[in-house]
């Protein structure tokens, strides 16, 4: 008994260390604003930005063409079309805010670094 339960544990715990995330981010976001002063630096951190909005927009993309798909063949789905449609309509929501604000993010980083001494 206590075997099996000892495989059993050893499984669970092997998906969850599959789940882990290694590097949720590849760049440390709050340390490298702080340290940020020359122009270099804000400009590295606005390109950052403008990619990541980049990446969002093209997930909204995504989400925009399931959505039309959606609307299309709605009959394939039977009755959670209503729902995928709405989820799929906040997604974009979402995905569409999140680049924005980076983009915000990256106007002001060029901001600062016209306004940077070096």
């Amino acid at each position: 008994m206590k075997l099996k339960s000892f495989f059993v544990s050893l499984v669970a715990l092997g998906f969850l260390a599959s789940c882990a995330h290694l590097d949720p981010h590849p760049m440390d976001m709050s340390k490298a604003i702080r340290t940020a002063e020359t122009k270099a630096d804000h400009i590295a951190l606005a390109k950052h930005y403008e990619k990541t909005a980049q990446r969002m927009q093209a997930k909204a993309d995504i989400q925009k063409k399931k959505l039309q798909e959606y609307e299309v063949h709605g009959y394939y789905y039977g009755r959670v079309t209503e729902d995928l449609q709405e989820h799929t309509a906040a997604l974009i929501r979402l995905y569409e805010e999140a680049a924005e604000a980076n983009m915000k993010m990256a106007n002001g980083q060029r901001q600062l670094a016209e306004q940077a001494p070096r």
